[in-house]
């Protein structure tokens, strides 16, 4: 594996794991009703997964160029990590906003 996809695939992991990491803090902040600190950390999570989509798109632009990469382990590890903290932010900002109104 090129050092260039490793670092890629490994923006997405750490990025990902960051989105779900603040998307996590920021039910708890809601269910403490501290609700500055849950927009927050929702919002520090959607620039995490901003970064990780940097990361996922260089992976993509070089295979659209024609370069072949080869689809290891632990690019799919990165992928999962990216769409479970996308799921999982979507999901906090729903809990959040039940926590308003309770």
């Amino acid at each position: 594996m090129e050092d260039q996809n490793l670092e890629a695939i490994m923006g997405l992991i750490m990025n990902a794991g960051n989105a779900k990491s603040d998307a996590m803090e920021a039910i708890k902040a809601a269910k403490e009703r501290d609700f500055d600190l849950a927009n927050q950390k929702i919002k520090d999570a959607e620039n995490s997964l901003v970064e990780a989509h940097h990361s996922q798109t260089g992976l993509l632009t070089q295979e659209a160029q024609g370069k072949n990469i080869t689809v290891t382990l632990l690019m799919v590890h990165s992928q999962d990590h990216l769409m479970t903290a996308i799921s999982f932010t979507d999901l906090a900002k729903e809990i959040i906003e039940l926590h308003k109104k309770i």
